[in-house]
Protein backbone atom coordinates (compact mmCIF):
# COMPACT_ATOMS: atom_id res chain seq x y z
CA UNK A 1 0.00 0.00 0.00
CA UNK A 2 1.71 2.94 -1.33
CA UNK A 3 0.76 5.87 1.53
CA UNK A 4 0.15 9.29 1.26
CA UNK A 5 3.18 9.97 3.51
CA UNK A 6 6.01 7.63 3.90
CA UNK A 7 7.67 8.74 6.75
CA UNK A 8 7.36 11.51 9.80
CA UNK A 9 10.62 13.18 8.64
CA UNK A 10 12.80 12.95 5.62
CA UNK A 11 16.04 10.95 6.82
CA UNK A 12 13.57 9.23 9.87
CA UNK A 13 16.02 7.12 12.03
CA UNK A 14 18.77 10.46 12.01
CA UNK A 15 15.61 12.95 12.63
CA UNK A 16 14.39 10.71 15.45
CA UNK A 17 17.44 10.05 16.93
CA UNK A 18 19.00 13.82 16.72
CA UNK A 19 15.55 14.48 18.89
CA UNK A 20 16.08 11.54 21.48
CA UNK A 21 19.34 13.47 22.16
CA UNK A 22 17.35 16.54 22.67
CA UNK A 23 14.83 15.88 24.81
CA UNK A 24 17.34 13.67 27.21
CA UNK A 25 19.21 17.14 27.44
CA UNK A 26 16.48 18.84 29.48
CA UNK A 27 16.29 22.67 29.50
CA UNK A 28 13.57 24.56 28.14
CA UNK A 29 11.06 23.00 25.89
CA UNK A 30 8.18 26.14 25.51
CA UNK A 31 9.07 28.94 22.84
CA UNK A 32 13.02 30.16 22.84
CA UNK A 33 16.33 29.54 21.22
CA UNK A 34 15.69 26.80 19.02
CA UNK A 35 12.39 28.37 17.49
CA UNK A 36 14.27 31.43 17.39
CA UNK A 37 16.89 29.99 15.27
CA UNK A 38 14.36 28.51 13.29
CA UNK A 39 12.91 31.50 12.35
CA UNK A 40 16.46 33.15 11.63
CA UNK A 41 17.19 29.78 9.32
CA UNK A 42 13.28 30.05 7.27
CA UNK A 43 13.55 33.95 6.92
CA UNK A 44 16.94 33.19 5.18
CA UNK A 45 15.97 30.74 3.07
CA UNK A 46 12.80 31.98 1.62
CA UNK A 47 14.38 35.17 1.15
CA UNK A 48 12.24 36.97 3.63
CA UNK A 49 13.21 39.77 6.24
CA UNK A 50 11.42 38.75 9.09
CA UNK A 51 9.60 35.20 10.05
CA UNK A 52 7.60 34.10 13.38
CA UNK A 53 7.17 30.71 13.92
CA UNK A 54 3.23 29.43 15.01
CA UNK A 55 1.96 26.32 16.52
CA UNK A 56 0.30 25.11 13.22
CA UNK A 57 -0.37 26.59 9.70
CA UNK A 58 -3.99 26.87 10.76
CA UNK A 59 -2.96 29.40 13.52
CA UNK A 60 -0.68 31.20 11.31
CA UNK A 61 -3.02 31.80 8.92
CA UNK A 62 -5.24 33.43 11.63
CA UNK A 63 -3.12 35.85 12.83
CA UNK A 64 -1.87 37.05 9.60
CA UNK A 65 -5.39 38.07 8.72
CA UNK A 66 -5.78 39.30 12.33
CA UNK A 67 -2.70 41.60 12.24
CA UNK A 68 -3.83 42.70 9.55
CA UNK A 69 -7.10 43.91 11.10
CA UNK A 70 -4.82 45.43 13.69
CA UNK A 71 -2.94 47.67 11.63
CA UNK A 72 -6.18 49.08 10.61
CA UNK A 73 -5.14 47.79 6.76
CA UNK A 74 -8.92 45.42 7.42
CA UNK A 75 -12.01 46.48 9.08
CA UNK A 76 -14.60 44.53 9.93
CA UNK A 77 -17.45 43.54 6.80
CA UNK A 78 -14.59 44.63 4.23
CA UNK A 79 -14.97 41.80 1.46
CA UNK A 80 -11.62 39.66 1.14
CA UNK A 81 -11.10 37.12 -1.25
CA UNK A 82 -10.04 33.73 -0.90
CA UNK A 83 -9.41 30.83 -3.89
CA UNK A 84 -12.90 28.56 -3.54
CA UNK A 85 -10.29 25.42 -3.88
CA UNK A 86 -8.74 25.36 -0.55
CA UNK A 87 -8.31 24.21 3.02
CA UNK A 88 -10.73 25.52 5.46
CA UNK A 89 -8.55 27.62 7.70
CA UNK A 90 -8.21 29.92 4.72
CA UNK A 91 -11.48 31.11 5.40
CA UNK A 92 -12.56 30.27 8.79
CA UNK A 93 -10.36 33.78 10.25
CA UNK A 94 -12.04 35.94 7.89
CA UNK A 95 -15.59 34.54 9.30
CA UNK A 96 -14.06 34.37 12.93
CA UNK A 97 -12.95 37.99 12.04
CA UNK A 98 -16.00 39.67 10.86
CA UNK A 99 -14.73 39.87 7.57
CA UNK A 100 -16.55 39.36 4.64
CA UNK A 101 -15.65 35.86 2.52
CA UNK A 102 -15.44 36.24 -1.12
CA UNK A 103 -14.95 32.57 -2.87
CA UNK A 104 -12.59 33.19 -6.24
CA UNK A 105 -13.22 30.59 -8.97
CA UNK A 106 -9.83 28.81 -10.02
CA UNK A 107 -8.29 27.69 -13.72
CA UNK A 108 -8.58 23.94 -14.31
CA UNK A 109 -5.20 24.46 -15.50
CA UNK A 110 -3.41 25.30 -12.65
CA UNK A 111 -6.35 24.94 -9.79
CA UNK A 112 -5.43 28.49 -8.76
CA UNK A 113 -7.16 31.86 -8.87
CA UNK A 114 -6.03 33.45 -12.37
CA UNK A 115 -6.11 37.39 -12.99
CA UNK A 116 -9.41 36.69 -14.88
CA UNK A 117 -11.34 35.07 -12.12
CA UNK A 118 -9.90 37.67 -9.75
CA UNK A 119 -10.91 40.75 -11.94
CA UNK A 120 -14.10 39.10 -12.10
CA UNK A 121 -14.78 39.04 -8.42
CA UNK A 122 -13.24 42.70 -7.92
CA UNK A 123 -16.10 43.79 -10.05
CA UNK A 124 -18.37 42.41 -8.29
CA UNK A 125 -17.42 42.99 -4.92
CA UNK A 126 -14.66 45.54 -4.47
CA UNK A 127 -12.33 43.20 -2.24
CA UNK A 128 -9.83 45.08 -0.06
CA UNK A 129 -7.70 41.77 0.23
CA UNK A 130 -7.20 38.66 -1.45
CA UNK A 131 -6.06 35.28 0.56
CA UNK A 132 -4.34 32.83 -2.12
CA UNK A 133 -3.95 29.21 -1.64
CA UNK A 134 -1.11 27.95 -3.89
CA UNK A 135 -2.82 24.16 -4.46
CA UNK A 136 -0.53 21.44 -4.16
CA UNK A 137 2.92 23.42 -5.16
CA UNK A 138 0.84 25.12 -8.13
CA UNK A 139 0.14 28.52 -8.74
CA UNK A 140 -1.50 30.87 -11.80
CA UNK A 141 -0.16 33.75 -13.39
CA UNK A 142 0.96 35.17 -9.44
CA UNK A 143 2.74 38.14 -11.44
CA UNK A 144 -0.13 39.22 -13.22
CA UNK A 145 -2.23 38.52 -10.02
CA UNK A 146 0.47 40.81 -7.81
CA UNK A 147 0.20 43.38 -10.53
CA UNK A 148 -3.40 43.58 -10.51
CA UNK A 149 -3.72 43.60 -6.92
CA UNK A 150 -1.38 46.74 -6.66
CA UNK A 151 -3.06 48.66 -8.75
CA UNK A 152 -6.38 48.23 -7.15
CA UNK A 153 -4.57 48.54 -3.97
CA UNK A 154 -5.95 45.26 -2.60
CA UNK A 155 -3.77 43.93 0.19
CA UNK A 156 -2.40 40.00 -1.27
CA UNK A 157 -1.10 37.17 1.54
CA UNK A 158 -0.67 33.71 0.13
CA UNK A 159 -1.12 30.35 2.01
CA UNK A 160 2.09 28.31 0.82
CA UNK A 161 1.12 25.23 2.95
CA UNK A 162 1.49 23.12 0.05
CA UNK A 163 3.73 24.57 -1.89
CA UNK A 164 7.29 25.35 0.33
CA UNK A 165 9.69 25.38 -2.27
CA UNK A 166 7.91 26.11 -5.41
CA UNK A 167 9.45 29.31 -7.66
CA UNK A 168 7.90 30.98 -10.10
CA UNK A 169 9.29 34.66 -11.46
CA UNK A 170 12.91 34.05 -9.52
CA UNK A 171 11.14 34.05 -5.98
CA UNK A 172 9.45 31.56 -3.72
CA UNK A 173 5.91 31.46 -3.55
CA UNK A 174 4.65 32.75 0.18
CA UNK A 175 6.79 36.39 -1.17
CA UNK A 176 4.74 37.94 -3.47
CA UNK A 177 2.27 39.78 -0.76
CA UNK A 178 2.05 41.39 2.28
CA UNK A 179 2.26 38.01 4.02
CA UNK A 180 2.77 33.82 3.66
CA UNK A 181 1.79 31.48 5.48
CA UNK A 182 3.68 28.41 5.90
CA UNK A 183 2.84 24.47 7.58
CA UNK A 184 5.31 22.11 9.14
CA UNK A 185 2.29 19.59 9.80
CA UNK A 186 4.08 15.68 9.69
CA UNK A 187 2.23 14.98 6.35
CA UNK A 188 3.55 18.35 4.71
CA UNK A 189 6.64 19.16 2.53
CA UNK A 190 8.91 19.16 5.80
CA UNK A 191 7.36 18.12 8.96
CA UNK A 192 8.18 19.88 13.05
CA UNK A 193 4.81 17.53 13.75
CA UNK A 194 3.23 20.24 14.00
CA UNK A 195 4.02 23.80 13.55
CA UNK A 196 3.24 27.02 11.30
CA UNK A 197 5.52 29.90 9.82
CA UNK A 198 4.47 33.55 8.61
CA UNK A 199 7.41 35.25 6.38
CA UNK A 200 6.69 39.18 5.49
CA UNK A 201 9.21 41.78 4.74
CA UNK A 202 7.00 44.13 6.67
CA UNK A 203 8.65 45.51 9.91
CA UNK A 204 4.95 46.47 11.52
CA UNK A 205 3.47 43.28 10.50
CA UNK A 206 6.37 41.30 12.08
CA UNK A 207 5.70 42.76 15.44
CA UNK A 208 1.97 42.31 15.31
CA UNK A 209 2.39 38.54 15.02
CA UNK A 210 4.86 38.36 17.66
CA UNK A 211 2.24 40.14 19.54
CA UNK A 212 -1.00 38.09 18.69
CA UNK A 213 0.96 35.07 19.42
CA UNK A 214 1.78 35.65 23.00
CA UNK A 215 -1.67 36.24 24.25
CA UNK A 216 -1.03 40.35 23.59
CA UNK A 217 1.98 41.12 25.60
CA UNK A 218 4.91 42.42 24.36
CA UNK A 219 7.43 39.57 25.72
CA UNK A 220 9.00 38.37 22.18
CA UNK A 221 9.14 41.69 20.73
CA UNK A 222 12.98 43.13 20.39
CA UNK A 223 14.14 45.54 23.66
CA UNK A 224 13.87 48.68 21.48
CA UNK A 225 9.87 47.66 20.76
CA UNK A 226 9.22 46.97 23.89
CA UNK A 227 10.23 50.29 24.97
CA UNK A 228 8.37 51.86 22.80
CA UNK A 229 5.43 50.13 23.69
CA UNK A 230 5.73 50.85 27.00
CA UNK A 231 6.15 54.11 26.85
CA UNK A 232 3.26 54.64 24.80
CA UNK A 233 1.21 53.12 27.49
CA UNK A 234 2.74 54.21 30.80
CA UNK A 235 4.01 50.71 31.42
CA UNK A 236 7.19 50.25 33.93
CA UNK A 237 9.01 46.88 33.40
CA UNK A 238 7.66 45.74 36.62
CA UNK A 239 3.84 45.65 35.82
CA UNK A 240 4.81 45.07 31.39
CA UNK A 241 5.49 40.59 32.79
CA UNK A 242 1.30 40.89 32.89
CA UNK A 243 0.68 43.79 30.28
CA UNK A 244 -1.36 43.00 27.27
CA UNK A 245 -1.43 45.38 24.74
CA UNK A 246 -3.90 43.99 21.96
CA UNK A 247 -5.71 40.80 21.53
CA UNK A 248 -4.53 37.48 21.39
CA UNK A 249 -4.02 33.92 21.56
CA UNK A 250 -1.47 31.28 22.55
CA UNK A 251 -0.14 30.41 19.38
CA UNK A 252 3.51 29.81 20.34
CA UNK A 253 5.59 26.36 19.11
CA UNK A 254 7.39 25.02 21.23
CA UNK A 255 10.98 24.09 21.29
CA UNK A 256 10.78 20.26 19.59
CA UNK A 257 9.18 22.04 16.93
CA UNK A 258 12.02 24.56 16.51
CA UNK A 259 14.70 21.93 16.96
CA UNK A 260 13.35 19.86 14.71
CA UNK A 261 12.65 22.71 11.96
CA UNK A 262 16.44 23.14 12.29
CA UNK A 263 17.17 19.83 11.08
CA UNK A 264 14.84 19.56 8.41
CA UNK A 265 14.94 22.77 6.96
CA UNK A 266 19.15 21.33 6.07
CA UNK A 267 17.03 18.77 3.56
CA UNK A 268 14.65 21.31 2.00
CA UNK A 269 16.74 21.76 -0.66
CA UNK A 270 16.38 18.07 -1.41
CA UNK A 271 13.30 17.30 -0.28
CA UNK A 272 11.82 20.07 -3.06
CA UNK A 273 13.77 18.68 -5.59
CA UNK A 274 12.87 15.05 -5.07
CA UNK A 275 9.12 15.92 -4.94
CA UNK A 276 9.53 18.08 -8.62
CA UNK A 277 11.19 15.07 -10.20
CA UNK A 278 8.74 12.58 -9.15
CA UNK A 279 6.32 15.60 -10.31
CA UNK A 280 7.40 15.60 -13.79
CA UNK A 281 7.95 11.83 -14.23
CA UNK A 282 3.90 11.41 -12.98
CA UNK A 283 2.88 14.14 -15.01
CA UNK A 284 4.19 12.75 -18.59
CA UNK A 285 2.51 9.89 -18.00
CA UNK A 286 -0.47 10.68 -16.45
CA UNK A 287 -1.35 13.99 -17.59
CA UNK A 288 -0.51 13.24 -21.03
CA UNK A 289 -4.00 10.83 -21.13
CA UNK A 290 -6.04 13.75 -22.34
CA UNK A 291 -9.26 11.20 -22.84
CA UNK A 292 -9.10 10.57 -18.91
CA UNK A 293 -7.50 13.72 -17.15
CA UNK A 294 -7.67 17.74 -17.56
CA UNK A 295 -4.19 18.77 -18.70
CA UNK A 296 -2.14 20.74 -15.75
CA UNK A 297 0.04 23.92 -17.01
CA UNK A 298 3.67 24.15 -15.21
CA UNK A 299 5.53 25.51 -18.11
CA UNK A 300 5.47 29.30 -15.90
CA UNK A 301 7.16 27.27 -12.69
CA UNK A 302 10.57 27.57 -12.69
CA UNK A 303 10.68 24.86 -9.61
CA UNK A 304 7.54 22.91 -8.50
CA UNK A 305 7.58 21.70 -4.98
CA UNK A 306 4.52 20.07 -5.31
CA UNK A 307 2.75 18.84 -2.16
CA UNK A 308 0.55 15.71 -3.38
CA UNK A 309 -0.19 14.84 -7.10
CA UNK A 310 -3.60 16.09 -8.54
CA UNK A 311 -5.87 14.42 -10.61
CA UNK A 312 -9.07 15.94 -12.77
CA UNK A 313 -10.95 13.66 -14.26
CA UNK A 314 -12.60 13.94 -17.88
CA UNK A 315 -16.03 12.34 -16.61
CA UNK A 316 -17.33 10.88 -13.06
CA UNK A 317 -16.58 7.35 -14.62
CA UNK A 318 -13.38 7.90 -14.62
CA UNK A 319 -12.84 8.87 -10.86
CA UNK A 320 -15.11 6.38 -9.98
CA UNK A 321 -13.01 3.57 -11.89
CA UNK A 322 -9.94 4.98 -10.38
CA UNK A 323 -10.83 5.03 -6.88
CA UNK A 324 -11.64 1.08 -7.36
CA UNK A 325 -8.44 0.72 -8.76
CA UNK A 326 -6.63 2.31 -5.80
CA UNK A 327 -8.91 0.49 -3.20
CA UNK A 328 -5.67 -1.19 -1.14
CA UNK A 329 -3.11 -0.29 -3.23
CA UNK A 330 -2.58 3.87 -2.98
CA UNK A 331 -4.01 6.20 -0.96
CA UNK A 332 -5.94 8.62 -2.75
CA UNK A 333 -7.99 11.69 -1.02
CA UNK A 334 -10.50 14.29 -2.58
CA UNK A 335 -8.70 16.90 -3.97
CA UNK A 336 -8.02 19.10 -0.81
CA UNK A 337 -11.46 20.29 0.30
CA UNK A 338 -12.71 20.74 -2.93
CA UNK A 339 -15.19 23.44 -3.85
CA UNK A 340 -15.03 24.81 0.08
CA UNK A 341 -18.48 26.74 -0.34
CA UNK A 342 -20.13 23.20 -0.39
CA UNK A 343 -18.82 22.21 3.14
CA UNK A 344 -21.24 22.17 5.67
CA UNK A 345 -19.44 24.72 7.80
CA UNK A 346 -19.91 27.46 4.96
CA UNK A 347 -23.31 26.47 4.33
CA UNK A 348 -23.54 27.47 8.61
CA UNK A 349 -21.50 30.50 8.64
CA UNK A 350 -20.08 31.82 5.45
CA UNK A 351 -21.19 34.07 3.04
CA UNK A 352 -25.07 33.54 1.46
CA UNK A 353 -24.08 35.70 -1.20
CA UNK A 354 -24.41 33.21 -4.46
CA UNK A 355 -20.97 32.71 -6.61
CA UNK A 356 -20.70 30.95 -9.72
CA UNK A 357 -17.71 28.39 -9.33
CA UNK A 358 -18.13 25.95 -12.58
CA UNK A 359 -14.25 24.93 -12.21
CA UNK A 360 -14.08 24.87 -8.42
CA UNK A 361 -17.60 22.04 -8.92
CA UNK A 362 -15.54 20.02 -11.78
CA UNK A 363 -12.43 19.90 -9.40
CA UNK A 364 -15.12 19.12 -6.35
CA UNK A 365 -17.26 16.55 -8.31
CA UNK A 366 -14.14 14.73 -10.14
CA UNK A 367 -11.14 16.10 -8.53
CA UNK A 368 -8.40 13.15 -6.32
CA UNK A 369 -5.03 13.39 -5.52
CA UNK A 370 -2.08 11.06 -4.30
CA UNK A 371 0.70 11.42 -2.66
CA UNK A 372 4.14 12.48 -3.79
CA UNK A 373 7.06 12.64 -1.47
CA UNK A 374 10.91 12.35 -1.49
CA UNK A 375 10.85 8.46 -0.12
CA UNK A 376 8.97 7.02 -3.72
CA UNK A 377 11.22 4.47 -5.34
CA UNK A 378 11.28 4.14 -8.97
CA UNK A 379 9.11 1.16 -8.22
CA UNK A 380 6.09 3.16 -6.51
CA UNK A 381 6.66 5.65 -9.78
CA UNK A 382 6.18 2.92 -11.89
CA UNK A 383 3.10 1.07 -9.96
CA UNK A 384 1.48 5.05 -9.77
CA UNK A 385 1.99 5.11 -13.35
CA UNK A 386 0.31 1.58 -14.15
CA UNK A 387 -2.88 2.19 -11.49
CA UNK A 388 -3.64 5.42 -13.39
CA UNK A 389 -2.83 4.90 -16.75
CA UNK A 390 -3.27 1.64 -18.27
CA UNK A 391 -6.94 1.52 -18.08
CA UNK A 392 -10.22 1.97 -20.17
CA UNK A 393 -13.60 3.18 -19.52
Amino acid sequence: MLNLVKSAFYKEKETRRALARFIERGGQLSYGKECRDFESAFAKWQGAKYAVMFSSGSTANFALVQALMHLHHLKRGDAVGFSAVTWPTNILPLIQLGLKPVPIDVDLKTLNISPKTLQTSFKKHKLKAVFLTHVLGLCDDIKGIVSFCKKNKIFLIEDTCEALGTVCDGKKLGSFGLGGTFSFFIGHHMSTIEGGMVVTNDEHVSRELRIIRSHGWDRHLEPHEQKSLRERHGVDDFYAQYTFYNLGNNFRPTEVSGFLGKIQLKHADTIVNKRERNFKKLSKAIHSKSDLYYPIETRHIEVISNFAFPLITRTKAVQEELVRRARGKVEIRPLIAGNITRQPFYKLHGSMHSEKLPNAEIIHERGLYFGNNPDLSHKDIQTLIEIFTNFKI
